[in-house]
């Protein structure tokens, strides 16, 4: 139940323009940190999927980054 939902409130995010609309910039990652998140709660399960992710988030902090840095799902 919690796992479906946290699918959807992502899957919502995502559809709706993520961090680009929602907080005007544009995500350091690839995949995106709501990807990323996504992928740890389908691999990991619920608690350790968004633990992983909100730690991803919080290293998401370089402003002014030229590329991308490729961070696929351990």
């Amino acid at each position: 139940m919690l796992k479906h939902v946290s699918l959807r409130m992502i899957s919502w995010y995502q559809s709706n323009g993520g961090s680009e609309f929602f907080f005007n910039i544009e995500c350091n990652y690839e995949p995106s940190c709501s990807e990323y998140t996504r992928q740890c709660i389908l691999k990991y399960g619920v608690i350790k999927g968004w633990m992983m992710g909100c730690q991803r988030i919080k290293r998401c902090s370089h402003t002014d980054l030229v590329e991308k840095i490729v961070d696929d799902v351990p």
